[in-house]
């Protein structure tokens, strides 16, 4: 018995003794561009443009504020005209958001997304240019109707969940982005909010409308997805083609991996030119509403 416990001894010291010490240091990146764009179907361009931050560094309302990239050229053409946005700045607590959009107060500078048009966007910043093109597809992916149903298997009679009916065209390549409204609120995407029709082209088929996330706010496990009685409940539901679609998938499935160690790490495929990260979609938008009675 001595004997074993000397060569478990020496086995021990041996194993711990082997041990290396690994020391991960981060590789020191310079800042890049964040592109948030989008047009949409009846309504202007909105682009917000932001400098990336250092993972680690503690995040202030003033860093925050000045990573916005101002006084930036900012232009989108929808190949027979191009019109340049005009910087808006809205004050929050603790600081200001800055965006650019088209100038209200010249009407030639008006633009308004439509269907099958693409639009391609154009930044240029301290003699950099960065570019990216968008389509608004046809709005040929519709719901016809919404309804609520007493959440199942649920304590809280208060709790409903939510039915869309969804039309797919035949043929393969249509893509969805959802997001909801709830009591007049902002319209925020759903969790997992893209989706293509890989397993339902060409049919009609029925499915859960979850509620959409703030990303703002901390996740409420108990009430994710559910919506209550007496909500007015509004759904909007957009056609987007494949590289917002890419965009948006690949963003929400490194957002969901965050923390988790046994993950694999998920490259999020932006559409913009020139090393800048984020996004320039293009979305053709159908608004349905339902009141579910108290």
């Amino acid at each position: 018995m001595r004997t074993f416990n000397v060569i478990a001894f020496l086995a021990t010291f041996l194993f711990f003794s082997c041990e290396k010490v690994i020391e991960l240091v981060p590789e020191e990146q310079p800042p890049k561009l964040v592109v948030d764009g989008y047009i949409e179907s009846g309504q202007p361009p909105r682009v917000i443009i932001t400098r990336s931050l250092a993972y680690f560094d503690k995040l202030t309302p003033t860093m925050l504020t000045e990573s916005f990239v101002r006084n930036a050229d900012v232009r989108v053409s929808d190949g027979l005209r191009s019109v340049r946005l005009r910087e808006y700045g809205i004050p929050i607590p603790g600081g200001t958001v800055f965006f650019y959009s088209v100038d209200t107060s010249n009407p030639a500078a008006l633009m308004l997304g439509e269907f099958n048009k693409t639009y391609k966007l154009t930044i240029s910043k301290d003699g950099e240019t960065f570019e990216a093109n968008t389509t608004i597809p046809d709005l040929t992916k519709k719901s016809d109707s919404l309804w609520w149903e007493p959440a199942p298997n649920n304590p809280d009679t208060n709790r409903v969940v939510v039915f869309a009916r969804v039309a797919d065209p035949p043929g393969l390549g249509n893509y969805i982005r959802y997001y909801t409204s709830r009591n007049d609120s902002a319209y925020f995407p759903g969790l997992n909010s893209v989706f293509d029709d890989n397993i339902v082209d060409g049919i009609t088929y029925e499915i859960q409308v979850f509620r959409g996330q703030d990303r703002n706010q901390e996740f409420d496990q108990d009430e994710f997805g559910f919506f209550r009685r007496g909500d007015r409940v509004k759904v909007k539901l957009t056609n987007i083609d494949k590289a917002t679609y890419d965009f948006w998938r690949t963003w929400e499935q490194n957002q969901q991996n965050v923390g988790n160690p046994f993950s694999v790490p998920i490259k999020v495929l932006s559409n913009i030119s020139n090393g800048a990260i984020g996004i320039w979609g293009g979305y053709a938008a159908q608004e349905l509403s339902l009141n579910i009675p108290r």
